[in-house]
This record gives C-alpha cells, structure tokens and sequence, in this order.
C-alpha cells in the first residue's frame, strides 16, 4: 500500500537551502513546494499543507501546532538577510514600509521601535516585487536575498535586526520553524528533516556555489552566511528566545489595540491577532 503523501512547504531563499536539500531523498512521501512564507503560513492555516517552514509568529497564531524538534532558522547576533533601511536614527523614524514577506520581521521591527526605541511610526506594506529606492518612508525593511544584494544609497543606515534583537535582549532570534499542522503525524518523515539538515549544513559549501550566481552574490559570502552567520538548531537557548519574543509581541498587539481604543474582530489583542499592520 502506498505511503500517503506529506504536503510540505518551505522558502525559496538561499537560508531555507540547507533544510530542504534532499529532503524528498530521505523521505519519498514528501511533496516540497516553495513559495513566500506569510504564503505558506496561509497554506497550512487552510490545511493545504500538512507541514510549513513558517514565520514563529505565525507558529505562535496556528491551531494547536506543533513543531519538528531542533530544526529552525535564526540568528544570535546579526543575520544578514533582514535589514531595516532607514534615512534617520532608529528615534526618528515616523513612518515605515515592511516587506510583506515575513510576518515575523514586520512584527520584530514593530516591537523594536516600539519596545526599544519609543517610537509608535505610521506603517504600511512594500508588495514583494515593488522597489524599495524611491520609497518616501523614513525607513523600509527588507528581507531574504533582496536584503543581501540592497544597497540603497539614499538611505544613511543599515540596521540588521538580527543584531539588533540579540543586543537588546541577549538571547538568539528565531525566525522560522518547520510548524506542523494539528493533527498531522509524522511518523518516519521526522527523522528526513534532521537528515536533510544535517546533510545540508555538511554540504554549505557546495550549496553557495550552486546557488550565488543566480543570486548576484559571491559565494563565498553565501558560504559564511550559512556556515557562521545562520543557527539551525532549535535548543533551549533558542525557545528561551522565542518565548522572549512572543512576550513582547503580546505586549505590543495590546499596546496598538489600546491606542486604537478597540480589540480586533475576533476580541483578541495578543500575538493571536497580529497582522503585518
């Protein structure tokens, strides 16, 4: 009888390479598609995944989600590929447009601004294929390999929110887990995940040089942002900083919701109800 298939869904960017390369090898059951993960994220919301490399703060929102264990993307100290571009010092900023592909950078440069810095800027969304030089905001996020290959000259800073969250509160960031939807069992597809991550991380040089030039980027500037910059592991120090990281998202949906007078549609005001918005 045939092994039924595992839907699973991943980021097409050069830091999700080394958690899906050969992935379909080590489990044949698997079906990979790629897309963006605020996009994934919704996939495996409606059940047309079964499993998702999503934003945590979209892991924090799913119904009774849980998670492949010791398999993440994230950072302690800076991590290169989400960057807030800003004409002014981080206390100026008024306005800001957020890359609409990743939920949990739009929900870490809210919480920094607002949680380090004091400052509660107007917001709105830069589409993925819209240009990000002529934009009139004060600041503007970025993520992925777009982030790596900007340059943006009109605006004076550069500030890697990697570096940024780990400054301030001096635990790793976590940006993506492999979330796995209620109900979904495994089984011996599990084990394919750790595989493909392990085989991944051993191979990093080949995949940078495979994969830089479709990029615009060297590869041995792709080698070490897989190699030193990434954390793939998902221990207890890295929970520590999701759980750090969910608090203070909580706090910041409670904050706007009071500063708009009103909860959200369904009565909630925590993570639960975050928006890229």
């Amino acid at each position: 009888m045939a092994t039924q298939a595992l839907r699973v869904g991943a980021v097409n960017y050069l830091n999700t390479k080394p958690l899906i390369e050969r992935l379909t090898d080590f489990a044949p059951n698997i079906e990979l598609s790629l897309d963006l993960p605020s996009r994934l994220a919704d996939q495996l919301a409606t059940g047309a995944l079964d499993v998702g490399l999503i934003p945590v703060v979209e892991f924090f929102r799913g119904d009774n989600y849980s998670f492949v264990p010791n398999v993440a993307i994230g950072s302690r100290g800076p991590v290169l590929s989400v960057t807030l571009f800003s004409k002014v010092p981080w206390e100026q900023i008024r306005t800001v447009a957020l890359d609409e592909g990743s939920r949990t950078s739009a929900a870490l440069t809210q919480i920094l601004l607002r949680k380090r810095y004091g400052v509660k800027p107007l917001v709105q969304s830069l589409p993925i294929d819209a240009p990000a030089d002529d934009l009139s905001t004060d600041a503007v996020l970025l993520i992925g390999d777009r982030a790596m290959r900007a340059c943006l000259p009109g605006y004076r800073f550069a500030y890697d929110l990697g570096e940024e969250w780990t400054a301030w509160t001096g635990l790793p960031m976590v940006f993506a887990v492999w979330a796995v939807r209620g109900g979904v069992e495994l089984g011996e597809a599990e084990a394919a995940f750790h595989k493909a991550k392990e085989y991944g991380l051993a191979n990093a040089g080949l995949i940078a040089q495979r994969e830089a030039a479709a990029l615009g980027l060297d590869p041995g500037f792709c080698r070490r942002y897989l190699s030193n910059i990434l954390r793939y592991d998902l221990g207890a120090v890295e929970l520590a900083g999701m759980r750090k990281f969910r608090e203070l998202a909580d706090e910041m949906m409670s904050e706007k919701s009071e500063d708009r007078g009103q909860k959200s549609e369904d009565g909630k005001t925590g993570i639960s109800a975050f928006t890229v918005l």
